[in-house]
């Protein structure tokens, strides 16, 4: 068998593999990144790719208050029994390390997202803003050919295929038919997005997910670090001491023995691609199968399987086993079904969600876990289908569209044919149509009208919060998140319960050092990013929750590998 040397040899290739690698190969390490598919990314390449990350570097320079106190009242708050005192301070230490780190020594460059307000931001320690932070956008053509890598973003959250970014640039785009500096700038990105397929065969201007592993893979590939794709890692090795000393992974060429000399690093991806997991964990997929996830068909828990392997355990205690987000399922070209993952939509005025009993079950705009925990427990209550339907009329379908059918001047009738987006003339003959109680739906309806005309929402608080409202419509007053459904025909589209990754993963400690059944370090083998159980408690408390922890216990690793501080 042939055999490869190295220092670190990284397991996967998304946030929290490429941040660990990078950091590892500053520190001198020799580092080898091996990823099972045939592209690099992970999820992270098809996510909105935000880090919360508190105190970080681009708040400080906004002149954003915050503190450590405050961060660690909040998580200590969010995660309840479940807050792990060493990591999370280890976080909060290392986190705004790590930005100043990324910033200084790679092409990761790092853009505030000011009004991106904590999911609670009324708990303690909550705030209004300045702990999410995003890469900024990357030309594609900076990769050279290793751009044919790439994996490529979630089409269902493009734009044929163009990446759209938040905040202004996502308003230019709803506003795009009502003002003509909204039509200059979405209209001068059109042209360039047209360019770049003409030329290039795909977009270079990489934004989100794709811009953060991007810029981390440039930061690799300048410190000579390889990245091999199709090399899934078939089984770890260990010395006599029981110490991690490689792996064997299974490249086009045959399998290869790694002698790792530092150590490995899980970061696979976690499971949520694998049903056997999601059968034992998700209480909404009893046979593992009711449920859909944006994450590449890669993602299967491998991490976690070779961990186990070695003596390691998983968190299967947390209250929630991934981070929860309502999914629809767009019709694609080729007849398969897409997953839509419901950011921004659940917030603008004029949508309510209902489940079979035609009865609304929490405030639409509260975080996507929130969201679907509400879902599932109506659901289990009504003992239904673990499903939820979004409503809304024409007005609101046409001014901001609904899940994966886009605003005007976009056709949707397409997706009408397809059986993505239901309408009826009248409530109730949209309520047959989905499988809703007629009655149930019209007295929903009538009562959330009879305050939305005023801006209220005396059931749920719709538009009650900074986070509400940051996703919201600004120009709509006196609420920027309520306003009555009242003009037909009507629409409907149907939600499930996806992820944006799991949380249940091997136990970690503040090093990101792998933990045996006894709660000891293993020595050579870290977890960071989804393979890492969450420090979050099997909450959500912020955008980012996942990138943010995975790109900082990457540089907490590297740091421990190289055997240094800061």
């Amino acid at each position: 068998m042939k055999q490869h040397s190295c220092d670190v040899l990284v397991v996967g290739s998304g946030a929290g593999g490429l941040a660990t690698a990078v950091s590892a190969a500053h520190r001198r390490l020799d580092v080898l990144v091996v990823e099972k598919e045939p592209v690099f990314g992970g999820t992270t390449a098809r996510s909105g790719g935000w880090m919360w990350i508190p105190c970080n570097a681009p708040a400080r320079r906004a002149g954003v208050s915050d503190s450590i106190d405050q961060a660690r009242e909040y998580m200590r708050h969010e995660t309840g029994a479940h807050y792990d005192e060493r990591r999370v301070e280890a976080f909060l230490d290392a986190g705004p390390k790590a930005v100043d780190f990324y910033e200084q020594n790679t092409a990761l460059q790092f853009d505030l997202g000011p009004t991106f307000a904590d999911y609670h931001p009324d708990a303690p320690g909550g705030v209004d803003g300045g702990r999410s932070i995003v890469a900024r956008p990357f030309d594609g053509r900076e990769l050279g050919h290793e751009i044919k890598r790439l994996r490529p973003p979630l089409a269902e959250i493009t734009f044929l295929g163009m990446m759209i970014g938040s905040g202004k640039e996502l308003l230019h785009f709803f506003n795009v038919t009502r003002s003509p500096v909204s039509a200059f700038y979405v209209g001068k990105l059109f042209l360039k997005f047209l360019r770049d397929m003409a030329f290039h065969g795909r977009p270079m201007r990489l934004m989100n997910g794709n811009a953060l592993v991007a810029r981390l893979a440039r930061s690799c590939f300048d410190r000579n670090v390889p990245i091999w794709t199709r090399a899934p890692v078939r089984e770890l090795k260990k010395d006599e001491t029981g110490r991690i000393t490689g792996a064997i992974v299974e490249t086009v060429q045959g399998p290869v023995e790694i002698v790792a000399r530092k150590g490995v690093v899980l970061a696979a991806g976690g499971f949520p691609q694998d049903p056997v997991r999601r059968k034992a964990m998700f209480p909404h997929a009893p046979s593992g199968y009711e449920h859909a996830s944006p994450a590449p068909p890669g993602n299967t828990g491998d991490g976690l399987r070779l961990g186990e392997a070695v003596g390691a355990t998983v968190a299967d205690d947390l209250p929630n086993a991934a981070a929860w987000v309502p999914i629809s399922r767009p019709v694609r070209a080729d007849g398969t079904l897409g997953t839509f993952p419901h950011f921004v939509d659940r917030s603008k005025p004029g949508v309510i969600a209902v489940t079979r009993s035609g009865r609304r079950f929490v405030n639409e705009a509260n975080s996507y876990h929130d969201f679907c925990q509400a879902m599932a427990a109506r659901c289990r209550e009504e003992e239904t289908e673990t499903c939820a339907f979004f409503i809304a009329d024409h007005r609101v379908l046409r001014k901001y569209g609904l899940g994966y059918v886009k605003p005007a001047p976009v056709p949707f009738r397409r997706h009408v044919k397809s059986g993505y987006l239901f309408e009826g003339k009248t409530l109730e003959e949209l309520a047959s149509r989905i499988g809703v109680d007629p009655q149930g739906l019209r007295h929903t309806v009538e009562t959330f009208n009879d305050h939305a005309r005023r801006g209220d929402d005396p059931q749920f608080g719709k538009g009650s919060t900074s986070y509400n409202r940051s996703l919201g419509d600004p120009e709509h007053k006196p609420n920027p998140c309520v306003a009555p459904i009242e003009n037909g025909p009507f629409y409907a589209v149907k939600l499930v319960i996806g992820d944006l990754g799991t949380f249940a993963g091997l136990r970690c400690n503040e090093n990101a050092q792998v933990l045996n059944g006894d709660g000891r370090p293993i020595p050579g083998l870290y977890s960071v990013g989804n393979d890492a159980a969450s420090i979050m408690g099997g909450n959500y408390p912020g955008g980012g929750i996942t990138l943010g922890p995975a790109v900082t216990f990457g540089y907490i690793a590297a740091r421990h590998l190289a055997g240094g501080n800061d």
